[in-house]
């Protein structure tokens, strides 16, 4: 019974410290104005993606060997920054077209290094829906997702610690609960991200309607099935065609 008390005493201490420090991270974000809980500085996370990015590049296969379709991305990604608040911002953005071709995949590292694979190129029919795939990834970077996620990874991993202590069994119990409360805010950030996404296409002068397009081609390329939202880190792609409607929407009723 004393061992007992002695862990959970122990996890206690360690599940308030790992709350205690995640609220007290807070920065302000230099674009939206957002207090958010962050890890990372905007410099640190520039630096992070930069350090991070041979090794994704590697993980996909290095980098596409065709300088006009890496120039394709770069000219689409480089107007939407431009003709953004992103190209106003302290973040500094580079694309880069991965050459894998058989992972369907778009991904921002912190700090504006942003990804997309030769399969999911080749499966875009027009540039719009470039832009739309490259503008969602901008609001990733924009909103500081990565460093908000890092902040409840470290909130997370002190309160599954806790939890192991306290137990005295660790478990798959306590690392499945940290998981989804990560997977509820990956889902919130993707539904951002495409709002973001649609709001950079109006303001570049493209066609909104090309991310409902996206969405279609990403559930093709999974093979038309779904798995349940409540366990994916994404919304389903008919959930995500619904708010985009919705924000396609707001931002056109903006731009008149």
């Amino acid at each position: 019974m004393g061992n007992y008390k002695g862990r959970l005493i122990i996890g206690v201490v360690i599940a308030l410290l790992a709350v205690v420090s995640y609220f007290m991270k807070g920065d302000e974000n230099p674009v939206t104005g957002e207090k958010q809980r962050v890890s990372l500085t905007v410099d640190e996370e520039i630096r992070l993606g930069i350090q991070s990015a041979p090794e994704m590049i590697r993980e996909f296969g290095g980098e596409y060997r065709d300088s006009k379709q890496q120039a394709y991305v770069d000219r689409v990604g480089n107007k939407l920054v431009q003709s953004t608040e992103a190209g106003s911002s302290p973040y500094k953005f580079e694309f880069h077209l991965l050459a894998d071709a058989n992972t369907v995949n778009a991904f921002a590292l912190p700090g504006g290094q942003i990804f997309i694979t030769y399969a999911l190129l080749s499966r875009l029919k027009n540039e719009d829906q470039l832009a739309g795939v490259l503008g969602h990834e901008i609001g990733h970077v924009i909103n500081r997702h990565s460093a908000e996620h890092i902040a409840k990874q470290e909130l997370t991993q002190g309160l599954i610690q806790a939890t192991d202590i306290a137990s005295g069994d660790p478990g798959m119990l306590s690392r499945f609960i940290g998981n989804m409360v990560n997977m509820k805010y990956g889902r919130e950030d993707e539904l951002e991200s495409d709002d973001y996404g649609v709001k950079y296409m109006v303001e570049a002068g493209y066609d909104p309607e090309a991310m409902i397009d996206v969405m279609r081609i990403l559930k093709e390329a999974s093979g038309g099935g779904n798995q349940p939202e409540f366990i994916s880190t994404h919304p389903s792609p008919d959930n995500r065609i619904e708010k985009l409607k919705e924000v396609i929407a707001k931002h056109r009723s903006k731009k008149q």
